[in-house]
């Protein structure tokens, strides 16, 4: 999008300890004279105000965006992404390759140090990655990283082992923050988690539990010297107080935005809206396995039919999302293009549920406040016009996390979802979603099963690609789930920052740009 011209007010430094309370609430705090713009004027500092305050600052204990969004600067990545051409660029890995078909090793760079003055080595790789495996550690990232068999450090060397060919190797270690392993030993994971130490471009200078965490510059930062020299991120939950704050000046970066509070945003030459395509599908994923219409796939098809993809793009997201043909988007490798998809048919919904014998069927569909209210509301709409009752199930985030991965299939019948695995395949959406056993599937299907073990035991494009297209042809017959939309991530900026955002949803301070 086009920059804008210069704000009028100056850059701010949040007096933070005194709107923190706030902050979580209402979107002004007066900060002497009745101001809600700080005093100071260092042209170096930044806030950015987020939906969530992160939950965790250790790399291997959680992957949710808040958290990613904060911890991810403070740590260094073992490979990146470009973020214009997606592909896998050095971290701090300055090469790599493959020596056989399951060993992959890495030169680490020399001269990297962590906050603390300690150097980074290959070891410190290597912990990193097996602290993740370490089924007592209880990381969620575990299956991201289950491929791997081993990993080994000897100088400045890090030779990787996978128990297969693994294609997603590469994709998964762009995502693999690098902790210090004398460090973390010493005061163990939870004073880790409380201190953090990494050799990214910030160290955490402070933090207020649930609401607010001050980043500042590393003074043994390896690369360039970053241009914001200090960040605040906040936890401001409701999306209307964080679109506040971005106007009043009180917030430079805002993340998480819903088309709706976008739109405020338009004409205001103050602020500006940056978005992305992102590898994010939302989708719906059904329950053929617990005792709910569902099971039948007749039902299932019908609810393809029976939403209307166009209108919940067209005037829910107001343009911020893209069609796709099933529960994958184009820019993940594997993306079907030949595959029908469903299109908004509510006759064909409405055969197809007379055929399927289902009398006066009932649907639960469980749902968190995390998610756009409208949209669960307009696909109960689109389901309850073609013939079917549906109940929303609200609970919070936690709670329905717990019901929908429980293993006696007992959470409902319809759930909707937004899911990314910052590593562009499909594997990292498909297998997880839809594999048998998985803790998010609630579908079994032998041929899926093969197609997707297939592709994910070779690094034969080829041969993966015709292993998805099976996977995807059984998606398309038996309907586990349905793609509803290519996700966007919408930002508010300040109009003198300069930054982009990526498909993988990073947010790197250090590419922030000020002044226009």
């Amino acid at each position: 999008m086009p920059h804008k011209p210069g704000r009028t007010f100056p850059r701010h430094l949040h007096l933070v300890a005194v709107c923190a309370a706030a902050a979580l609430a209402v979107s002004a705090c007066s900060l002497g004279g009745g101001s809600n713009k700080s005093a100071s004027t260092d042209q170096n500092a930044i806030t950015v105000d987020l939906p969530n305050y992160p939950a965790t600052f250790d790399p291997g204990l959680q992957y949710d965006t808040s958290s990613y969004t904060v911890y991810r600067n403070i740590f260094d990545q073992l490979l990146r992404r470009d973020p214009t051409s997606h592909e896998v660029v050095p971290g701090v890995a300055d090469s790599w390759k493959q020596t056989d078909p399951t060993t992959w090793t890495f030169t680490i760079h020399n001269g990297i140090k962590f906050s603390n003055g300690e150097a980074l080595t290959a070891d410190d790789v290597a912990f990193s990655i097996n602290r993740i495996l370490d089924k007592n550690f209880n990381s969620p990232q575990f299956a991201n990283f289950s491929t791997i068999s081993s990993a080994t450090a000897s100088g400045n060397t890090l030779t990787v082992a996978t128990h297969t060919a693994s294609p997603t190797l590469l994709s998964y270690l762009t995502t693999l923050s690098v902790v210090p392993k004398d460090y973390v030993g010493k005061v163990g994971n939870d004073s880790f988690n409380a201190k953090p130490i990494g050799s990214g471009p910030y160290l955490l200078a402070s933090q207020t539990a649930g609401s607010t965490a001050v980043l500042t510059a590393n003074p043994h930062y390896w690369k360039a010297k970053p241009q914001v020299g200090k960040v605040t991120f906040r936890a401001v939950p409701n999306v209307a107080t964080r679109v506040a704050d971005l106007k009043s000046g009180r917030a430079d970066l805002v993340t998480g935005l819903t088309p709706d509070t976008a739109k405020e945003l338009s004409g205001d030459n103050k602020t500006q809206v940056l978005s992305s395509p992102t590898e994010r599908v939302a989708y719906l994923a059904f329950n053929t396995m617990g005792d709910t219409p569902t099971k039948n796939v007749k039902v299932r098809q019908a609810i393809a039919y029976a939403i209307d993809y166009n209108s919940i793009i067209s005037n829910l997201l107001g343009g911020f999302g893209k069609p796709v043909k099933t529960v994958l988007t184009p820019l993940s490798f594997g993306y079907p293009d030949n595959v029908a998809g469903y299109s908004y048919d509510p006759d064909k919904a409405k055969a197809l549920l007379a055929a399927s014998g289902v009398k006066s069927p009932e649907l639960v569909f469980p749902s968190s406040p995390s998610y756009n209210p409208q949209l669960i509301q307009a696909i109960q709409a689109n389901l309850e016009a073609v013939g079917f009752k549906v109940s929303i199930s609200n609970t919070d985030q936690a709670t329905y996390l717990k019901k929908v991965q429980s293993p006696k299939h007992d959470w409902g019948s319809v759930r909707f979802g937004r899911w990314s695995c910052s590593c562009l395949d499909a594997d990292g959406t498909i297998y997880p979603l839809f594999h048998t056993g998985t803790i998010w599937s609630s579908f079994t299907d032998q041929t899926f099963d093969t197609a997707v073990e297939q592709a994910r035991g070779t690094t034969d494009e080829a041969a993966r690609t015709a292993a998805y297209t099976q996977a995807f042809d059984v998606i398309q017959a038996q309907v586990p789930g349905i793609g509803l939309y290519q996700d966007y991530a919408i930002y508010g900026a300040a109009a003198d920052i300069t930054w982009q955002p990526d498909a993988q949803e990073n947010f790197f301070v250090a590419d922030v740009r000020l002044g226009g």
